[in-house]
């Protein structure tokens, strides 16, 4: 944990540092601007850390400016080193070939403060634009067909949401209309597939946030697992929480469901690093389950696919990626996941991973779109 941390703050710095710099030389031509360029700087770059690790000790209004203010930054870093590595490359080109033209070589100064004004103008409107469709949850519908086997149903409809990531930015306005989306489906059954929230229980709790997972209706009711926030917020209070809604949590467990069908549910793989204790292996919690029926496993991180296929698993539903939430690191989860966000079939076994319905860190989705699936799903030969 150590050495993961002091990794990602070295690379935050560094990243930080380097736009810090670019834009302090931008202020060249207007140097009384720096200090107050410093001043905001630091406290973008700050906040989002100082919320984090101050949470208990700050008071709720500030946490909650600090915690936007920082969230945002994440956003506006990601395309601010875009831009400037962009710049560079252009004035690296064009220190070998000579092609700016005479107006840009005759003030330069003023050249760099505009460039840098045209950057910030345009990473503020392409953040604005991802926080607006982080907003708009849309609904996508998958039809499925599963063997039917013992099974007395002969369809089933889910309503599959992953990745809400309760907080005082996906508060529980934005809960109300997922809640309220959810239950516009009229679902058999609601599979929350990790992730739940993004804060220590005590902050939603003290925030209000979390009363509208009691409108949640369904035949069948709600089942979640853990995921990794889970884990990074503290397991137990993050149980205890998702229960007290009345959530069934299902950790490294299975339960036959109406005679129709078994819902594994396993815990994330994240519970070894925060809790030194390995989850159990999916061999032995299908120990237990009867093959005859059609099985769902809900399983939040899409990593080795292959058990649940080696396992007899009809379905796998999962979710983590976000499908990298923000251009361009869905080119990235595409490299690193077998399947980023979308539907795959391997052998016998199929599998939906979902790009989530909220978001961590920055509220902002310029990479994918907040989605809550459902789950069409027919049992026959």
């Amino acid at each position: 944990m150590l050495v993961f941390f002091s990794i990602f703050f070295s690379i935050y710095a560094a990243i930080n540092y380097y736009i810090f710099i670019r834009g302090w030389q931008a202020l060249s031509i207007y140097p009384h601007l720096r200090i107050l360029y410093l001043i905001i700087f630091l406290f973008l770059s700050l906040s989002y850390i100082a919320a984090k690790i101050f949470a208990k000790a700050i008071p709720g209004l500030l946490y909650d400016i600090i915690l936007w203010a920082g969230s945002f930054w994440f956003a506006l870093m990601i395309y601010f080193l875009l831009a400037v590595i962009m710049l560079d490359v252009i004035r690296l080109f064009n220190w070998q070939l000579n092609f700016f033209p005479p107006f840009v070589k005759e003030n330069y100064p003023l050249t760099k403060f505009i460039a840098a004004a045209a950057v910030i103008l345009v990473t503020v409107i392409i953040v604005a634009a991802g926080y607006l469709n982080t907003r708009n949850v849309h609904v996508k519908t998958l039809n499925i067909n599963l063997p039917k086997g013992k099974s007395a149903a002969k369809q089933l409809n889910a309503a599959l949401v992953s990745d809400i990531h309760l907080s005082p930015m996906d508060n529980e306005k934005f809960l109300s209309k997922i809640v309220d989306k959810i239950n516009s489906l009229n679902p058999d059954i609601i599979l929350i597939a990790g992730d739940l929230f993004d804060d220590h229980a005590e902050i939603l709790n003290k925030r209000e946030i979390g009363p509208s997972l009691l409108k949640l209706k369904s035949k069948y009711g709600a089942y979640a697992i853990t995921g990794n926030h889970e884990f990074i917020n503290g397991i137990e209070s993050a149980a205890a929480f998702i229960q007290s809604y009345n959530i069934k949590l299902l950790r490294d467990t299975s339960i036959l469901i109406d005679s129709s069908f078994y819902l594994i549910g396993r815990d994330d793989r994240a519970k070894k690093q925060f809790t030194g204790r390995d989850r159990k292996p999916l061999e032995e919690i299908v120990q237990s389950v009867d093959k005859a029926f059609p099985s769902i496993l809900m399983d939040h991180t899409p990593l080795g696919l292959n058990e649940a296929e080696r396992n007899g698993i009809d379905l796998q539903l999962s979710g983590h990626t976000h499908h990298g939430q923000m251009f361009p690191a869905n080119l990235i989860t595409k490299m690193i996941y077998e399947v980023s966000w979308g539907y795959l079939k391997k052998g016998r076994t199929q599998y939906y991973v979902s790009c989530g319905a909220g978001t961590w860190g920055p509220p902002v989705r310029t990479g994918s779109n907040s989605e809550i699936v459902n789950l069409k799903i027919n049992f026959g030969d």
